[in-house]
């Protein structure tokens, strides 16, 4: 374990943050009040919740959001159809004033989207002369409906550039192009920001998508008075989407710009796996929804043990660490194979990995249904851990290599499933299910 002090804070855009921690554009960034607890708490900055320029009138709806629990599992996505924010402009800026004077170390960074060429000027120098350090275009919001705004402009490439453009050219300050990951390539739209002079980007926004329709109501949810709609989903959901989106760009050559990395971020573990694929810093919405702003505390500590564990020093070092080792399907090694193993002393006799592997694997695994334990056919085992992913044990079903040598029976495979289907009979019979512990 390393001796020498662990450095947390990261270069990003010219700007030193504290730490890679930061407040995305959203109801948890919502006011100088709520930014200030957040401070205090540890994170090193906010992207404040993108701001209107009072030439609409912005009118949540109500209920605003819908969770989306999956099972025992509380809070696995949040839907949400809320607007920018509906605060008038002067209070917001009033507010980076206040945050700015109180909290000069920290980075303000302000999320505006316009709906006119003129607008997002005017949202961009209104924002740096009131103490904004940052901008985040935000080009991806997927819930807004007129043309022009939101995820409209993430999908329409040249006004991503234009946008860019206007706002690189009315200020002096590092400008942020935040991308929509309704769409299937992320590099392309970002390589049209970058050539209107985006100095980094931030990704992914929320995902389009429906979290539950009402099974009384026939409503999709949230029921806005008998209307659903589809709108954004965020948290541990979307995390794979995420990391996908992030590791793209973080190798596009033609890219090379700093990354921000947002979605379904809960723990250190979560954030550690964007920077790992070359996100510098970091935004939180939906886990600060669910545990408040203190899960930073955990961050810190968990990001700081596992570099005090590995003596790395600076977190900036393990920005793109993993980028290496992620390489297209037909790069893999296809000569070196392997099976499952199980430790059987930690068995508890379930017998759901019997089941899965029957109904959705090798059929490799027989029943012994005295012991109440799975017996591996390993020359019919196809290394799909399935069986690992359902076990109620941790660390009962691993992993092993086999030798060069060894090789799978297909004939064993198909010759053998009737004999399985004698076999899961007598299971339904007298198997898994009469287990009662």
């Amino acid at each position: 374990m390393s001796s020498q002090p662990i450095d947390l804070s990261i270069e990003f855009c010219g700007k030193t943050f504290q730490n890679p921690f930061l407040l995305s554009s959203s109801p948890v960034s919502n006011s100088a009040e709520m930014v200030a607890r957040s401070f205090e708490a540890g994170w090193s900055g906010v992207v404040f919740k993108t701001l209107n320029s009072d030439r609409l009138e912005i009118i949540h709806p109500s209920p605003r959001m819908n969770a989306y629990h999956y099972g025992a599992k509380r809070v696995v996505g949040v839907q949400n159809v809320e607007q920018i924010s509906d605060r008038p402009l002067k209070d917001n800026l009033a507010d980076f004033l206040y945050l700015k004077k109180h909290y000069p170390a920290h980075i303000l960074i302000s999320s505006i989207m316009g709906f006119s060429n003129e607008e997002w000027a005017y949202l961009a120098k209104v924002s740096e002369d009131n103490g904004a350090d940052m901008l985040e275009l935000n080009f991806s919001c997927p819930h807004m409906c007129i043309e022009g705004s939101g995820h409209h402009v993430g999908q329409a490439f040249e006004l991503i550039e234009k946008f860019t453009s206007t706002v690189k050219n009315t200020v002096s300050i590092p400008v942020i192009a935040k991308m929509t990951p309704n769409i299937t390539d992320m590099t392309e739209p970002a390589i049209y920001a970058k050539n209107g002079g985006a100095d980094a980007i931030s990704a992914i926004n929320t995902v389009s998508g429906i979290s539950e329709v009402g099974l009384e109501d026939l409503v999709p949810k949230p029921n806005i008075f008998g209307i659903g709609a589809v709108s954004g989903t965020s948290g541990p959901a979307i995390k794979p989407i995420g990391l996908h989106f992030i590791a793209d760009m973080a190798r596009c050559e033609g890219l090379a710009l700093p990354l921000s990395g947002i979605g379904g971020i809960e723990t250190w573990v979560d954030a550690l796996e964007y920077i790992l694929l070359g996100a510098s810093t970091i935004q939180v919405t939906t886990g600060i929804m669910h545990y408040g702003y203190k899960i930073v505390e955990d961050m810190i500590e968990g990001m700081s043990d596992f570099m005090a564990q590995r003596n790395v020093t600076k977190v900036g070092d393990l920005v793109g660490k993993a980028l290496p080792n992620l390489k297209t399907t037909d790069h893999f090694d296809l000569n070196r194979q392997g099976i499952a193993q199980y430790d059987l002393d930690k068995c508890v006799g379930c017998g759901q990995c019997y089941t899965v592997c029957t109904d959705a694997a090798g059929q490799a695994i027989e029943w012994e249904a005295a012991e109440r334990r799975p017996k591996l056919m390993e020359e019919k085992c196809l290394s799909c851990m399935l069986c690992s992913f359902v076990c109620p044990v941790p660390g009962l079903i691993s992993f092993k290599e086999m030798p060069e040598t060894w090789s799978r029976d297909e004939t064993k495979v198909m010759d053998n499933n009737l004999k399985n289907e004698i076999k899961l009979e007598a299971f339904t019979k007298e198997g898994p299910n009469e287990c009662t512990y």
